[in-house]
């Protein structure tokens, strides 16, 4: 009445070189699929917006991270811009809050 047998483990040795490649294939897939749908158009993404960042210039319209729309009045330094929110009214920013360019201003006079 014995249904049941046991199940012994095979004593095997080490997986060979092979065995052990091809159990690493899949992880270096996801590692390269990873790669080239999450961090690649993260760094072409952070790539622009270093560039949009470094090319402000006065007259700009732009939008910062806070959601407020305003002009650039004067860049003060590498970090920072002054932005004009409304008819006199302006404020200093730091230059990577600035999210966005909708309308490029006049070129700057010398």
């Amino acid at each position: 009445m014995n249904f049941i047998t046991p199940a012994f483990a095979q004593a095997a040795g080490a997986p060979s070189s092979s065995e052990l490649v091809m159990q690493l294939v899949p992880f270096g897939f996801i590692l390269v699929i990873m790669y080239l749908m999450i961090l690649r158009p993260q760094q072409k993404r952070a790539k622009a917006h270093r560039e949009m960042v470094a090319n402000l210039r006065r007259g700009d319209t732009v939008v910062t991270a806070g959601g407020l729309i305003a002009k650039v009045a004067r860049t003060i330094d590498d970090d920072e811009v002054e932005l004009e929110v409304a008819q006199g009214v302006k404020v200093r920013a730091i230059r990577g809050l600035v999210t966005e360019v909708r309308a490029k201003g006049e070129p700057v006079k010398e």
